[in-house]
């Protein structure tokens, strides 16, 4: 992360450092998601600001498109449920600590 090597404002990240407890809804059963980032840095008003980050193509960021149902149409629902399992929960994370859950693609980071 080229990005929070080069901010001064950026003083701590770390990859997969955090583990959050999802629930599929594939199996119905409980798994650990590991977040990409964690990065803690200061603001522009010198307050300690945390952020969890996941990193992925845009064509992961929203739910498959309705086509006939295929094995690989299947397997994009299945996997954008799982997802969407793993972000509500990070959501809930951050919320309960007063973070930001952010997801950045490919557009965000060719900026």
């Amino acid at each position: 992360m080229h990005w929070c090597d080069r901010k001064d404002s950026v003083y701590s990240w770390s990859s997969e450092e955090v583990i959050i407890p999802y629930k599929s809804p594939i199996d119905n059963r409980y798994h650990r998601y590991f977040v990409d980032f964690l990065v803690k840095f200061k603001d522009t008003n010198d307050t300690t600001r945390v952020w969890l980050i996941e990193v992925k193509p845009h064509s992961k960021t929203m739910p498959p498109k309705v086509r006939k149902k295929t094995k690989r149409y299947i397997q994009e629902v299945m996997e954008w449920g799982v997802n969407d399992a793993k972000w509500k929960a990070a959501e809930q994370y951050c919320a309960d600590r007063k973070w930001e859950f952010k997801i950045l693609t490919e557009k965000d980071l060719n900026k």
